[in-house]
């Protein structure tokens, strides 16, 4: 187990984004965009085999030349504004009863993260996730933004479409983060780091879908760039969700009328309101998910 670094740039009070996957891909998607926007350069790698199964092995010429491990990489960049430390990993370390790090191994995988952050001066630590409210896919994803310090919290209110998840309606300024997203917001915090986690709005409704949802990520994007003073150009992403939306449509268009009678009441109405039909109650939300259970599960024995 170890890291290994393949430079050893000088790098200036660097911020660290990492992402891993999660609901709708949101963190990854939004750290590999940024990383690829900027041209950002390998720096290292956090070696996998004690986190993660083998993937597959490779065969060449008849014979089994390798077996291929989920990657953990770090890259750099130096902007004109702030240096930036950038890490992927394709895969959350587990104990095989969930899809999410938990345990020893995530904790040692958070630490040999921010083992790299420090060798190389960063004292603030960005991450991302989901988000799962009860909004329309129609509607702009806000951001959820979670801090490690109380002194973060000005700066938070200064960024646009953010929401400090303490003050989300319901939640009585409780909640929890699933993963390394939060898993690495609170050990830099323990190593006196300062550090946020940044989580994009995902639908009630989609959250149980394999596929990504990149509106979040574009908000995400928006937030990030903002924070750390960069500019990016986000064309890509936005029609990648517009993309997204239609495909959704698609799916939205096939489910049972009653389904969609309820989540028509998420919609977003021209005042900034929801529909008149009324909010969607805590009740609500669990019909509406067991009949999208079953729905899926009669077009599974159809099909």
């Amino acid at each position: 187990m170890g890291i290994k670094l393949f430079q050893e740039p000088e790098l200036e009070n660097p911020a660290l984004i990492a992402g891993w996957p999660g609901i709708g891909s949101i963190g990854l998607i939004a750290v590999d965009t940024l990383k690829t926007l900027l041209l950002a350069e390998e720096l290292g790698e956090i070696e996998a085999w004690d986190f993660s199964y083998p993937r597959r092995v490779v065969i060449k010429n008849g014979l089994l030349a390798d077996i291929a491990f989920p990657t953990n990489k770090f890259y750099f960049k130096k902007t004109l504004k702030r240096d930036l430390i950038f890490f992927l990993g394709e895969e959350q370390p587990n104990t095989g009863m969930g899809p999410y790090a938990e345990g020893r191994r995530a904790y040692e995988m958070a630490n040999l993260v921010l083992d790299v952050a420090s060798r190389f001066g960063c004292r603030r630590v960005y991450t991302s996730g989901a988000a799962v409210a009860p909004i329309h896919h129609t509607a702009r994803s806000r951001v959820w933004a979670v801090p490690n310090r109380r002194s973060l919290m000005p700066e938070i209110a200064r960024y646009e479409n953010t929401v400090s998840m303490s003050d989300i309606e319901g939640r009585g300024g409780q909640g929890n983060i699933t993963g390394l997203n939060g898993l690495l917001v609170g050990v830099a915090g323990r190593r006196g780091m300062e550090a946020m986690c940044l989580m994009g709005e995902v639908p009630i409704y989609l959250q149980g879908f394999p596929f990504p949802y990149p509106k979040a990520s574009k908000s995400v994007l928006e937030v990030l760039s903002f924070s750390l003073g960069v500019e990016a150009d986000l064309t890509g992403i936005a029609r990648l969700a517009e993309r997204n939306e239609r495909e959704i449509e698609t799916l939205y268009a096939s489910f049972p009328p009653e389904v969609k009678e309820q989540l028509d009441k998420l919609k977003v109405l021209p005042t900034g309101k929801t529909e008149e039909a009324g909010p969607i109650t805590e009740e609500d939300k669990k019909k509406i998910l067991e009949d999208l259970d079953k729905f899926f599960k009669k077009g599974t024995r159809e099909d």
